[in-house]
């Protein structure tokens, strides 16, 4: 009997490299069947790696009246609000003015949020069975997601998320603070690690290829001692932020023979920016230091594997390091708590103890020595286990709810 066509959901609609990758692993995990990839507006890969993704609206088309599942595939989707989404899916010319109507957002809420984003939900990243007009949803299901900042969100998206969870057939999450705010909500939830614990485990090969790439090997061939893979969002760009990351950069560098590899872990608005790395590269002359400048998702999972060390503030550059048994240091934002954010609710839950989390910038040279002397047969078991268990806990989904 044929299984039912299923719809993989998630914010890989935007250049963001975790959902890219996570999308990717979904779809490996699923093999034989009927797959669509959506997300709330269609996108073309354009040689990132990333699926090619349809909008909501194409979904009917898509189960042609047959009852379909939905997946969504996973990352922080749970307190993304629909202004967010919105911010990030426009195109450049668009970011100003949409950034400037978070005033009519706030006041209009859903309504806002079905013109701009097409979900008449403050969450539009969370579906619910009801969501898709014309489709019947058969089976609906949670994939290792994530929402560690749920209690402080406001109370209406709140609301949202919990409407939609409760329509769910399975629910599982990536870290236990996001576990602990959805059972206060009545959700149980299982515990997986998220899907980029994978990446080595499917995608070795493929990667291994691009590693041959020029751009990689151009890489290699500067930094013949190896090379810390780099990266960090925008707002880490004012002169002072980026003064201080000079700073334990070189000490890093000089300490340990590294050259630094800068790449960007997302290009929609909100992430990574091309032109502030180049200002810190200009403040790094007293070290080797290249701009990486592909936004394959292949290229940055090799270059990341190819390095001595990850270090920056995406949470899936750790987890990729981590499927890699690579030492990993997440940097926090002057402006934020360390203990607060998703990287320190990730690392509590599956990192070994007294292994670097995330750290201060103005630590950061010290984190990265004591990540370089971690233990190495403790790192290969982590990522082994978190492998084991992701693969264990997506195939008891699976069998389950008879996907």
């Amino acid at each position: 009997m044929a299984s039912t066509p299923t719809v993989i959901f998630g914010a890989f609609d935007r250049h963001n490299f975790g959902d890219l990758l996570i999308a990717q692993v979904a779809a490996r995990m699923l093999p034989r069947r009927e797959l669509l990839f959506a997300g709330l507006a269609a996108r073309d890969p354009h040689g990132d790696g990333g699926p090619a993704t349809v909008a909501l609206s194409r979904i009917a088309a898509f189960a042609r009246g047959r009852p379909v599942n939905v997946i969504h595939a996973g990352g922080e989707l749970l307190t993304c609000n629909a202004w967010e989404a919105a911010v990030m899916l426009a195109p450049p010319q668009r970011v100003p003015a949409l950034i400037a109507a978070e005033d009519d957002w706030l006041r209009d809420g859903r309504a806002w949020a079905h013109q701009h984003v097409g979900v008449a939900s403050l969450a539009p990243y969370v579906l619910s069975k009801s969501a898709l007009p014309g489709v019947r949803v058969k089976h609906l299901s949670f994939n290792a997601a994530g929402g560690v900042d749920l209690d402080a969100r406001n109370a209406l998206l709140g609301a949202d998320v919990l409407a939609a969870l409760q329509t769910a057939d399975a629910v599982s999450v990536r870290d236990r603070q996001t576990q602990a705010l959805v059972a206060q909500r009545g959700i149980e939830a299982r515990l997986i690690p998220d899907p980029a614990t994978m990446t080595a485990a499917l995608f070795g090969t493929a990667i291994r290829r691009h590693a041959a790439n020029y751009a990689l090997l151009g890489v290699r061939q500067a930094f013949p001692r190896g090379y810390v893979a780099a990266q960090f969002s925008a707002d880490f760009g004012d002169d002072a932020t980026l003064d201080t990351l000079a700073t334990q950069f070189e000490l890093a560098a000089r300490g340990h023979g590294l050259g630094i590899a800068l790449f960007r872990a997302g290009a929609a608005p909100w992430h990574d920016d091309l032109a502030v790395y180049e200002r810190l590269a200009a403040r790094l002359r007293a070290v080797h230091v290249r701009v990486f400048a592909s936004l394959n998702v292949w290229d940055i999972c090799a270059l990341i594997a190819g390095s001595r060390i990850y270090c920056g503030s995406s949470l899936h550059g750790r987890i990729v390091a981590m499927a890699y048994a690579l030492p990993r240091v997440n940097i926090s934002h002057p402006d934020y708590s360390l203990d607060a954010s998703k990287h320190a609710a990730y690392v509590r839950t599956w990192e070994a103890a007294g292994l670097a989390g995330v750290v201060n910038l103005g630590n950061l040279a010290d984190a990265v020595a004591n990540a370089l002397a971690t233990d190495r047969e403790s790192l290969h078991e982590t990522a082994s286990a978190l492998a084991r268990r992701y693969r264990e806990e997506f195939e008891t989904m699976v069998a389950e709810n008879r996907l």
